[in-house]
């Protein structure tokens, strides 16, 4: 299986909002106009998983100064820092068919690779606890429970320094 990963255009935004509605639940799912806003702002960002010319998953995040996600980030793309100095993740997605392949990890390792060209200090991302471990194969270090609490879920604060 060939797996081709490209930024996306805004001309993936009807099936990469698809994808989000398959991979979180209904609270913690992106809409459709945040995914475009999104688009719009940190394409540079945002990159997507293909097979046969199909988008199987994506990863997103923009990038702040700071070393922790907070929720106003979700939805207010404006607070995108086009140089900041750590890349966030929002979303590792990659629909059920496809998933335990190892595309998950080609995404992140892809996004590694563009924050380190990118200058940046390292990525963060928050995740559930069961997913702890997942992140720590990549370097990511647990920092604890976050103050986020998008989607009324219980998240962890995880941060890969470089």
């Amino acid at each position: 299986m060939k797996i081709n990963i490209r930024q996306v255009t805004i001309d993936d935004l009807d099936r990469i909002a698809e994808i989000e509605e398959i991979c979180f639940p209904k609270a913690e799912a992106a809409l459709k106009e945040s995914i475009r806003s999104r688009i719009e702002a940190f394409s540079n960002c945002f990159f997507a998983a293909e097979v046969n010319n199909e988008i199987i998953g994506f990863i997103n995040g923009c990038k702040i100064n700071g070393t922790e996600i907070y929720d106003e980030l979700y939805e207010n793309s404006k607070l995108h820092i086009k140089n900041g100095k750590y890349q966030t993740i929002f979303g590792l997605d990659v629909i059920p068919e496809y998933r335990k392949r190892g595309i998950a990890a080609k995404l992140m390792n892809y996004m590694i690779e563009k924050a380190k060209e990118d200058n940046c200090r390292g990525l963060i991302l928050t995740c559930k606890y069961k997913l702890i471990h997942y992140y720590e194969k990549f370097g990511y270090i647990n920092k604890g429970i976050s103050k986020s609490v998008h989607g009324g879920a219980v998240w962890y604060d995880m941060i890969l320094k470089f």
